[in-house]
């Protein structure tokens, strides 16, 4: 970093330090909008829409571009209190907030990411139960549902079977958000257990549910997203640290091994979306004293900012034909891991692979041509906040007229039910076998 950047870090506006204290929708609209307005040139403030009761659900963007999507940037997101009662993970993404726009231009390591990445944080999903929450309590609040009393994690469309409960205003408002940007990487903060969960919630034998497990295709790079997150966090490192029933040996634990759920969002996220979500459950209590909070942010900056980081990793690029012209809307995909639902480069012909360092081939598929393949080594680290990058040129000239916008092959219906096994990820091993009947005896 240049010594001129540093130099204008120091000159950056100051606001006041925010509280280790429970922010109520007032409170949690007026600091945003003063860090918006405070660090115009970094941030961008929007309401993607409304509760039940017409709360707006605010999202603010941290990124050198906030305004807009631009070309090699990928688009990061952190979402909290999705269930109203479980509070710890809207107060760190309030102080995520603050630790990154006030760390711009002072630690270059931030200043890199802001950079190189437009960060979406989402402090909360369901402030109408936020907010009726009258009694914190460890265990369950009245406020865990929105306004209607639906579970706001039980509410998206699901790839396993049918959902029928009413979609809900902060569900419908989520699904449309993840339309209109390109999402890699994504998590999303909840309470009640020390644990990194990843997908699959639901599942079928396809995905391993005999095994008592449901794995993606992509079940590699899942693992490491998790343990990378919980490497950092001190309690959720230990085995029991909620000295519940279930063991989460190194913090993570697959979703649906832990215990099935339909209609989850990350689920939604990574089939529908092309997100890799997983799910952070961040304290043993839902609601704790708010003396507690400073305790939880120090065991889970550290996370937090290293998990952002993942959304490097990978291959990118944009696809293009021979005349150099970008070309949205084709499929993308590595030849072992593909997707139920195929993943697509976005309006600007880009693609983003989140993989493992090694070797794969890529296949790249435009209707009514041949699938056209391209090796790739992806090292061991990223290099500068930054993935592989990869633009693959095409033999022929894209008719982008006749490029479907939409997949048939991917409505919102379930797309598992008459699948096969798809990755060698489902199939048994001795290992899996023990940790199956250890879960079943002592559950």
């Amino acid at each position: 970093m240049d010594c001129a950047r540093l130099w204008l870090g120091l000159l950056l506006p100051v606001v006041a330090a925010l509280d280790f204290s429970y922010h109520h929708q007032p409170e949690m609209e007026a600091f945003l909008k003063s860090i918006s307005q405070n660090y115009s040139s970094i941030t961008h403030l929007h309401s993607i829409g409304e509760s039940v009761e017409g709360r707006n659900l605010w999202v603010l963007i941290v990124g050198r571009f906030p305004k807009e999507h631009r070309i090699g940037i990928p688009e990061f997101k952190y979402v909290a209190n999705m269930h109203g009662d479980e509070a710890v993970g809207r107060e760190l993404l309030l102080h995520l907030i603050e630790y990154l726009v006030t760390s711009d231009g002072r630690d270059p390591e931030i200043t890199n990411l802001i950079n190189s990445t437009r960060i979406h944080i989402m402090p909360s999903m369901n402030p109408d139960g936020f907010e009726a929450v009258l009694k914190p309590d460890c265990f369950y609040n009245k406020g865990r549902e929105n306004s209607n009393f639906y579970d706001l994690n039980r509410n998206f469309p699901d790839a396993f079977e049918f959902n029928t409960v009413p979609r809900q205003p902060e569900t419908v408002a989520v699904m449309k958000w993840l339309n209109t940007e390109t999402f890699v990487l994504s998590a999303n903060l909840h309470g009640g257990a020390l644990v990194a969960s990843y997908p699959f919630d639901n599942g079928v034998p396809a995905t391993g549910t005999l095994y008592s497990r449901s794995l993606t295709p992509d079940d590699d790079v899942f693992q490491y997203l998790a343990r990378t997150y919980a490497s950092r966090n001190p309690d959720m490192r230990k085995r029991n640290p909620c000295r519940t029933k279930i063991e989460f040996p190194g913090g993570i634990v697959n979703g649906y091994f832990w215990y099935p759920l339909k209609g989850g969002m990350q689920d939604y996220n990574y089939i529908w979306a092309q997100c890799f979500e997983i799910t952070l459950e961040l304290s043993c209590c839902k609601y704790p004293r708010k003396e507690k909070l400073p305790s939880f942010w120090n065991e889970n900056k550290d996370s937090l900012i290293d998990y952002i980081k993942q959304v490097h990793i990978g291959v990118k690029g944009q696809i293009f034909d021979q005349n150099g012209t970008p070309l949205p809307n084709v499929t993308v995909e590595v030849q072992d891991r593909k997707h139920v639902c195929p993943y697509r480069t976005n309006k600007f012909g880009e693609y983003y692979l989140l993989l493992l360092p090694g070797f794969y081939v890529i296949e790249v598929t435009v209707p009514g041509h041949n699938s056209h393949l391209t090796e790739v080594t992806i090292p061991p680290k990223s290099q500068n906040f930054s993935a592989l990058k990869k633009d693959i040129l095409l033999p022929f000239t894209g008719q982008l007229d006749h490029i479907p916008e939409s997949d048939p092959l991917c409505p919102i219906i379930p797309l598992y039910r008459d699948l096969q096994g798809h990755s060698a990820a489902t199939k048994p091993s001795l290992f899996l076998f023990l940790v199956t009947l250890f879960h079943i005896l002592f559950k």
